[in-house]
C-alpha cells in the first residue's frame, strides 16, 4: 500500500470533525439541561490564559479544512478572530468543515506532496513542504486543539467517554 497524503490528513480529519460536532451538541444539550446560558461551556477553558471550548473548535476547523485550503493556495496565517459565544457558530463552522473537506479530491491532496507551503503571521513565516506541513503543523495543531475542547467539557463535568472523542475508526472490509 502506497502513501496517501489525503487519507493521512483529510481521513483523520473526517474522523474527528463529526465527534466535536457531537461534543458541541452534548454541551448545548448540558447547557440547556442545568439552565445555563452558552458562555458557561464556550467561553470554559481549562486554566487561566488557554483559548476557550469554542476558540478550541474554531482551531481545530483552521487546523484542518482550513490548513487543506492553505495547502491548495499555498499560504496560510493564523486564525486571530474571536471566538464565538454561541452555539449555533460552532455547528455552522464544523458542517462547512466537513463540507468541504468530504469534496476534496484524494487526487488534489496527493498532488500536492514537494510542493510548496508557507506558514505567515505578520513579518514572520515558516516554510514547508506541503507534506510536512500538513503532518508536522497542521495535524498536531488540529489534535491537540480537538482533545482540548473535548478536556474542557470533561473538567466541566460532561459525562463523555473515549468514543465521544475518537469517533469511527476507518475498519477493514
Amino acid at each position: 500500500m502506497s502513501f496517501s497524503l489525503h487519507t493521512a490528513t483529510v481521513g483523520a480529519y473526517l474522523q474527528i470533525l463529526p465527534s466535536l460536532a457531537g461534543l458541541v451538541a452534548k454541551a448545548e444539550a448540558h447547557c440547556a439541561e442545568k439552565g445555563l446560558p452558552a458562555e458557561a461551556l464556550t467561553g470554559a477553558s481549562l486554566a487561566e490564559g488557554m483559548w476557550p471550548f469554542a476558540k478550541q473548535i474554531t482551531s481545530a476547523v483552521h487546523h484542518s479544512s482550513d490548513s487543506i485550503a492553505g495547502v491548495l493556495a499555498g499560504t496560510i496565517g493564523p486564525d486571530l478572530s474571536p471566538a464565538p459565544t454561541d452555539f449555533a457558530s460552532l455547528h455552522t463552522a464544523l458542517a462547512d468543515a466537513i463540507a468541504m473537506l468530504q469534496a476534496v479530491e484524494p487526487a488534489e491532496i496527493d498532488g500536492l506532496t514537494g510542493g510548496d507551503m508557507r506558514f505567515a503571521y505578520g513579518d514572520h513565516h515558516m516554510d514547508f513542504l506541503a507534506e510536512d506541513f500538513l503532518l508536522t503543523f497542521a495535524l498536531p495543531n488540529f489534535y491537540f486543539h480537538a482533545t482540548t475542547a473535548y478536556d474542557v467539557l470533561r473538567h466541566n463535568g460532561l459525562a463523555l467517554r473515549k468514543m465521544d472523542y475518537i469517533g469511527r475508526p476507518r475498519l477493514k472490509g
